[in-house]
């Protein structure tokens, strides 16, 4: 493949650094997974975006997560005929191969992914709305959340609103899974909505019982 290139430097010390200290430390348990397969208690979904860094809120090991990661950790819904199988995939196997006892739902604040919904969906973001754009078409499955926040008038609150839409929508859309339905209503799997305050390190839950989410 005649594109691709040698990795930066900078990525081939930390790389090197990393061998020679954090694996050098661990290797038997690097080890064990590599020959034990994977056995995540967990499986999170959330933002591609840089600065949410989920095992490190978590303080999770290696092989404790199962991650997928897009933008404004959205899931569609059920629909097998469908052209967004990159989450629903990672769904699948999550639930019915490594059979995970919980499913977390990560949003966080100032979310690009979001403000871009917004845009698109108020008319200031034209180029959002083509057939063309992946993410305009991702983020279609946000407008049930642009909908439901319609009473917010100011643009940022709305926003603000709409990434915690984002969360019961993916929750909502997963419901429509036959394999997680399943799961949840035999009480073997939990779903979990939850938002990430960047700047101040608050986690936020869904409470169900008053609708609203409240601080961890």
């Amino acid at each position: 493949m005649q594109y691709a290139t040698p990795l930066p430097a900078y990525l081939v010390q930390r790389y090197h650094g990393w061998k020679a200290t954090a694996y050098n430390d661990n290797k038997a348990w690097y080890k064990r997974l590599a020959n034990e397969g994977q056995h995540p208690r967990a499986m999170v979904i959330s933002c591609c975006d840089s600065r949410v860094h989920v095992t490190s809120i978590f303080g999770a090991d290696q092989g404790e997560f199962f991650i997928h990661r897009n933008i404004a950790n959205l899931v569609p819904p059920h629909k097998p005929d469908g052209d967004l199988h990159g989450t629903s995939a990672a769904l699948e196997y999550a639930v019915n191969v490594l059979k995970v006892a919980h499913i977390v739902v990560l949003g966080h604040s100032n979310c690009g992914g979001v403000k871009g919904c917004f845009d698109m969906c108020s008319g200031a973001a034209p180029e959002l709305e083509e057939k063309a754009s992946y993410v305009g078409r991702w983020m279609d499955l946000l407008r049930p959340g642009y909908e439901r926040t319609a009473d917010i008038a100011d643009p940022a609150a709305r926003t603000s609103a709409m990434e915690r839409e984002a969360v019961l929508v993916s929750l909502e859309n997963l419901m429509t899974f036959p394999f997680v339905r399943d799961a949840v209503e035999s009480e073997v799997m939990t779903l979990h909505g939850l938002w990430n305050d960047i700047g101040e390190g608050d986690l936020e839950q869904y409470d169900p019982a008053k609708k609203v989410f409240v601080k961890v």
